[in-house]
């Protein structure tokens, strides 16, 4: 509602500043002329201004730039012609037409470069592209989702190149007969256009591809090392291939640990009881983050809630894993020792 009475406010004022430019021309135009001259040029502003509003702030700066660049280029060309012996007029057209072609040219070459820039196209020219922080997202990394959240924090940043077989390996996924897939599908794509609206990240698609390399996750690996840059995955058997042949990896499995509440020996906690263990006797149960609980002598407690007791913890590559005894076991060992 603001804006609609700013832009009505604007137009009366065109309106007004036609009228009074009417009756500053002596009899070039009349009043009623001045002031539909003055609404058509606020009215015209308006629409610019709604057609900007669509366009992302780097297109518009490249589209001046490439502007700017272009009547500065027609007007280096065109400064012999006004030493040619031609009559005036016809190199005045020549010049006007330079211009028109070059500013014209500098626009259309702005635009499409301007969504481009980036602080980081600017780092390379100083640094050269072999320094630059690229990331390669995996189709396992994309799905899971997390690595939106941590771009969105920041923790992640730099540029975020997306390999086409990827993104047609996603929309497989997605086109898939399975329900399931087709739902982890259309979740990867949903985490990739979030990441691409974010301002910090750049996110760009390249069409380099290895048609010699049949698996993606080899595929990845090659990319990684032709450009110099990391794979972000929770693959762990990529993590492993990657590691092997020299490219650095970004594990979202290991970040997530790392920021894991740690839970210590001797600390008490209510567990809701899964599943059968591995082991005889043993329970399983999960934290909210997904940390496995093994709860010996759990096996009797099944979809139970149960007290239980922190013994050890195991930090391993595919995760952490809490063992625990039951706190009436606990408690009636303690009494026993004591016995003794």
């Amino acid at each position: 509602m603001g804006l609609i009475i700013i832009r009505s406010l604007f137009v009366f004022i065109g309106i007004i500043l036609g009228y009074y430019s009417s009756t500053q021309i002596d009899g070039q135009i009349n009043k009623i002329e001045g002031m539909a001259i003055g609404f058509g040029v606020a009215v015209l502003i308006i629409l610019t201004e709604l057609l900007f509003r669509k366009v992302s702030l780097k297109v518009i700066l490249g589209g001046i730039l490439g502007f700017i660049v272009g009547l500065v280029s027609a007007n280096i060309i065109a400064s012999p012609l006004r030493l040619v012996p031609l009559e005036k007029g016809i190199v005045n057209f020549i010049i006007l037409l330079l211009n028109a072609f070059f500013g014209y040219l500098g626009i259309t070459i702005g635009i499409r470069e301007g969504d481009r820039f980036n602080p980081t196209n600017i780092k390379k020219l100083f640094k050269g592209a072999a320094e630059e922080n690229i990331k390669i997202l995996d189709t396992s990394v994309i799905i899971d989702g997390r690595v939106a959240d941590v771009c969105e924090t920041e923790f992640l940043d730099g540029t975020i190149i997306i390999p086409q077989f990827i993104l047609q390996e996603l929309q497989h996924i997605a086109d898939s007969s399975d329900s399931l897939k087709r739902a982890r599908g259309r979740r990867g794509l949903d985490v990739l256009h979030r990441i691409q609206k974010m301002n910090h990240m750049e996110v760009r698609i390249t069409e380099e591809d290895f048609p010699k390399i049949r698996e993606v996750d080899s595929k990845l690996v090659a990319l990684g090392k032709k450009l110099g840059a990391k794979v972000v995955t929770n693959d762990f058997n990529l993590n492993k291939v990657a590691e092997l042949q020299g490219v650095k990896v970004l594990n979202i499995n290991d970040l997530s640990n790392a920021v894991k509440p740690v839970a210590l020996p001797g600390e008490s906690m209510r567990v809701f009881v899964l599943k059968e263990g591995k082991e005889s006797g043993q329970g399983v149960a999960y934290l909210d983050d997904g940390t496995m609980i093994v709860v010996e002598n759990g096996r009797k407690h099944i979809s139970k809630n149960v007290e239980v007791t922190v013994t050890s913890v195991l930090q391993t590559a595919a995760g952490r894993m809490i063992f625990t005894k039951l706190r009436e076991d606990m408690e009636y060992e303690f009494q026993a020792a004591g016995k003794n």
